[in-house]
């Protein structure tokens, strides 16, 4: 089965990040309408591959989410009829389609006012696959990342992750399960996963795990808009507000992630006259808002600490006590090795870099090869005022990321310290 991938058109990232955005929606509609989720996904990404071709040489279509819906349900019937035994669904299939819309593309009204998007997320999450099936899947059919993203972002190989999606799309063609909202007593058995997805999909985002981009603008803005939908329906649910807060008051600092000539700039040398002040102050209103609330999860505890960041006036007076603090309860709720990443490297700034370096000697063996830990190593050598080994470290992690943009950072931080060593 191929995957749904917005192919990208040479000299025109305006229609790659269009057709990003309206893939999951199209393939919603799709499999609402005929109720076949894996036929739904074969059909776009034809429709996908036509509009790339087509779009930067033709001009944007006057409806370009009702020219892909044409485009995908004429792919769908063709691939029906070319199917003997299954005559019957060909008929349904047939019938459920008007005659206008098997001829002329034209503007499918009444589809482009629905964004079934949502209803997409809770199918790929549905209770009848496990939590890390459901969130691949998601990942895949609702992101549009690739296996490999997604491989990278569970820290497992690729075919495994491969085989994993491979499997959830026949548990979910084979369950019969229906295309639609689920009730609100269904919600609790599905949130977790959904909240998963959509901090991986910001995450993937906002710091791209491989390619020629820094930032993927078009993924945080489309987990923030989902998140929000998630916030409408739950606007009571604390952990809901937690991941909106945190993608809020972590995307302010987007406009100052890179110099004009596209270099990465680290947090801590960051222009933050360039933050978006909007972003925050409605980041921290959420979070103020859901923490008394309780119980606390893991995502409101990271937008504490993103408020903390934000709410900085300068890297030197950040209140890394209280992020410190903050890391302790959550390694408590979610401990992970990411999250002893970045307690390490609170640890550095209170304890000192020793003390952060001991914590990093606890990660598991697996994580050896994952380039944040050499370059956390290489922030706390360097504080530590061991260059050599900061430059080593620095070299490693910029061999090991798949990030063109870190790794042209990693390299010429090692660059600058070898210079003075």
């Amino acid at each position: 089965m191929s995957e749904i991938r917005a192919p990208r058109a040479a000299g025109s990232p305006a229609v790659d990040d269009l057709l990003r955005t309206l893939a999951p929606q199209v393939v919603g509609l799709l499999t609402r309408r005929h109720g076949d989720f894996a036929a739904a996904e074969d059909a776009v990404q034809e429709a996908l591959l036509a509009a790339a071709t087509q779009w930067p040489a033709d001009g944007l279509p006057a409806n370009p989410r009702g020219w892909l819906v044409q485009v995908a349900s004429r792919r769908l019937v063709e691939q029906v009829r070319s199917e003997q035994a299954r005559r019957r669904r060909e008929e349904l299939v047939a019938a459920q389609l008007p005659a206008d819309r098997r001829t002329a593309p034209a503007a499918d009204a009444g589809a482009a006012e629905q964004d079934d998007t949502l209803a997409l997320f809770f199918l790929c999450c549905h209770p009848v696959l496990s939590p890390a099936s459901a969130i691949a899947l998601t990942l895949r059919s609702v992101g549009g990342l690739t296996t490999g993203e997604i491989a990278r972002a569970f820290l497992v190989p690729e075919a495994t992750m491969g085989q994993r999606i491979s499997r959830a799309k026949q548990r979910i063609k084979t369950s019969g399960v229906p295309f639609r909202m689920p009730a609100a007593a269904e919600w609790p058995a599905r949130l977790d996963a959904v909240l998963h997805v959509l901090y991986l999909i910001f995450n993937e985002g906002y710091a791209g795990s491989a390619g020629p981009e820094l930032r993927r603008v078009e993924l945080s803005r489309e987990a923030i808009r989902l998140t929000r939908a998630v916030h409408a329906l739950l606007p009571a649910d604390p952990e809901v507000a937690g991941l909106l807060a945190l993608m809020l008051l972590t995307e302010a600092r987007g406009p100052a992630r890179t110099e004009p000539d596209g270099e990465l700039v680290p947090l801590a040398e960051q222009d933050r006259s360039r933050w978006d002040a909007a972003a925050i102050a409605e980041g921290i209103a959420l979070i103020t808002a859901a923490l008394p609330r309780g119980p606390v999860g893991p995502y409101q505890v990271q937008a504490a600490i993103a408020a903390v960041h934000d709410e900085a006036p300068t890297a030197a007076e950040t209140d890394w006590p209280q992020i410190l603090a903050l890391y302790g309860v959550l390694a408590r709720i979610s401990d992970n090795p990411l999250i002893t990443l970045n307690r390490a490297v609170a640890t550095g700034m209170v304890e000192g870099p020793a003390a952060g370096l001991a914590l990093l000697a606890e990660l598991p063996p697996a994580l050896a090869g994952n380039h944040r830990l050499h370059a956390v190593r290489a922030h706390l050598h360097e504080l530590a005022g061991d260059l050599p080994a900061a430059v080593a470290e620095y070299r490693a992690a910029a061999q090991r990321t798949a990030s063109l943009p870190e790794r042209h950072h990693l390299t010429l931080r090692a660059a600058r310290l070898a210079a003075r060593s």
